[in-house]
C-alpha cells in the first residue's frame, strides 16, 4: 500500500501596516517588526503618515493588522479605525500612543489592544501574536471612545473608502435601513442609526422630524407649506444650496422661533 503524507497547513505571514504622522515612530516600528519576524511570520505591507493616505493605500493593499497612532492631525486614529471598518475585510487595529491618557483605561475595559510608546519589542510581539485570532473592534465601540465627533462620514464605493466632510453635510434623513447624507453636490447612503448621529453631531445638527436632521448653520429660512390633500399647512425648512423644502414635525416646530 502506498502512503500519502498528510498535508501541512501553511500559516500565511501576518500582513502589517503602520500609520503614524511622525517618521521616526514609523521607522522604529519597522525595525521592531523586522526583529519580530525572526519568530513570527509577518510581512510589512506599507505605511502612511496620515489618515487619508492610509485609506487610499489600504484600499489597494490588504493588511491583517494596522498599527495605528491615536493622536494625529486632521484625523485621529479612533476616527480612522471607524472608516477602515467599511473595508470588505477590515484589519485588526492595535493602537499606539505616547500618552497614558483616558483611552488606555477605556481600551483595557473593552479588551482593545494598544501599545504605549516607547514601544518595546516584547510588547509588540505579544500584540501581533494575539492579533491573528482577534476580530476588528466594532465602530459603535470606537464612537463611544471618541471624545470629539468625527470630521468625516464615509462610504465604501468602488473598492475605496470615500470621505464625506461633515461640514459639507446639509441633512441626514433615515430611509428604511439607510441614512441619506445630502451635500450640495450629491447624495450618499450610509448604514448608521440616526439617533447615534444626532448624539454625535448635536453641536452641528438639529432634528426637524423623527427621520431627519439638518445642519443648523445651513438653515436659510422657513416656509408654510399646504398639504397636498388640502389639509392643514405645516412649516418646512429651506437650506442653503438646496431647492427641496424639508417638512418640520409638530413636535419640532419650536425651531422656527429659535432659528427664525
Amino acid at each position: 500500500m502506498s502512503s500519502i503524507a498528510p498535508l501541512l497547513a501553511v500559516e500565511l505571514p501576518l500582513a502589517v501596516f503602520v500609520v503614524d504622522d511622525e517618521a521616526p515612530a514609523r521607522n522604529r516600528l519597522k525595525e521592531l517588526l523586522n526583529d519580530c519576524s525572526a519568530q513570527l511570520p509577518l510581512e510589512f505591507v506599507g505605511e502612511a503618515a496620515n489618515g487619508r493616505e492610509a485609506l487610499d493605500r489600504l484600499a489597494a493593499v490588504h493588511a491583517d493588522v494596522v498599527l495605528l497612532d491615536i493622536r494625529m492631525p486632521q484625523m485621529d486614529g479612533l476616527e480612522l479605525a471607524q472608516h477602515l471598518n467599511k473595508l470588505d475585510k477590515p484589519p485588526v487595529i492595535v493602537f499606539t500612543t505616547a500618552y497614558n491618557d483616558y483611552a488606555i483605561q477605556a481600551f483595557e475595559q473593552r479588551a482593545i489592544d494598544y501599545l504605549l510608546k516607547p514601544i518595546r519589542l516584547g510588547r509588540l510581539f505579544e500584540a501581533l501574536s494575539r492579533a491573528r485570532a482577534a476580530v476588528p473592534v466594532k465602530s459603535e465601540v470606537l464612537q463611544e471612545l471618541t471624545p470629539e465627533p468625527r470630521r468625516n462620514l464615509s462610504i465604501h464605493e468602488r473598492g475605496k473608502i470615500h470621505l464625506i466632510p461633515v461640514e459639507q453635510v446639509l441633512f441626514l434623513r433615515a430611509e428604511l435601513k439607510y441614512i441619506t447624507v445630502r451635500t450640495a453636490e450629491r447624495e450618499y447612503l450610509i448604514e448608521e442609526p440616526l439617533s447615534a448621529l444626532e448624539k454625535e453631531f448635536a453641536a452641528r445638527m438639529i432634528r426637524i422630524h423623527r427621520n431627519c436632521l439638518v445642519a443648523k448653520s445651513e438653515i436659510e429660512g422657513f416656509e408654510k407649506v399646504s398639504d397636498e390633500e388640502g389639509g392643514e399647512s405645516h412649516w418646512a425648512v429651506k437650506l442653503r444650496g438646496l431647492d427641496e423644502l424639508l417638512p418640520i414635525s409638530r413636535r419640532q416646530q419650536f425651531i422656527v422661533k429659535e432659528f427664525g
